[in-house]
């Protein structure tokens, strides 16, 4: 039961921020919604939305795709961590690997 309801508490948005691979930083929005074990939602960088593909949590692990409107598939898996309410996240984009913390976002 207690696996489950950290899943749950993933449900909503989150942000962050990634170092490209020209040392740029690009914002990340996410906006993760949970159904059992699916993930689905959508991701935003640079004001270009996609949806969440393929996505599966197990526990706190969490994995899923997006692919960009040019048809570039762009794996992501992270881990979350309750206590801090932040998801530790990888990105691989086109063999590049980059890493970001994420934070739930606040609306204000």
């Amino acid at each position: 039961m207690v696996c489950l309801a950290a899943i749950a508490d993933i449900n909503g948005k989150w942000t962050g921020t990634v170092k490209t691979p020209d040392g740029n930083e690009a914002q990340l929005t996410y906006v993760f919604k949970i159904d059992g074990d699916k993930l689905t939602g959508t991701g935003e960088s640079n004001g270009n939305e996609v949806k969440i593909d393929s996505g599966k949590v197990s526990g706190v692990d969490i994995k899923f795709s997006v692919i960009t409107p040019e048809g570039v598939t762009i794996p992501h898996q992270g881990k979350y961590f309750p206590t801090g309410d932040s998801i530790s996240m990888d990105v691989n984009y086109q063999g590049t690997k980059m890493h970001t913390t994420l934070k739930r976002a606040v609306d204000k």
